[in-house]
């Protein structure tokens, strides 16, 4: 997990809600493709409906955005 997505926060749980943030985008993602539905995400600050497809799911093990 890059610096970027560590919490900085004291509390330990805090320390987990990126992972699990992550963990949550990636099962929305895989939900998505099954039945066929967009994911909506905010985009540089605009609201879009993201398809997803099959090449996605290659490409989320990088946990890069898109």
């Amino acid at each position: 997990m890059s610096d970027q997505m560590q919490s900085r926060l004291p509390d330990a749980d805090m320390q987990s809600a990126p992972r699990a943030l992550l963990r949550a985008a990636k099962r929305a993602r895989e939900v998505a493709r099954r039945t066929g539905t967009a994911v909506v995400v905010i985009r540089d600050g605009v609201v879009v409906e993201d398809a997803v497809t099959e090449s996605d799911e290659v490409r989320e093990g990088s946990a890069a955005p898109r």
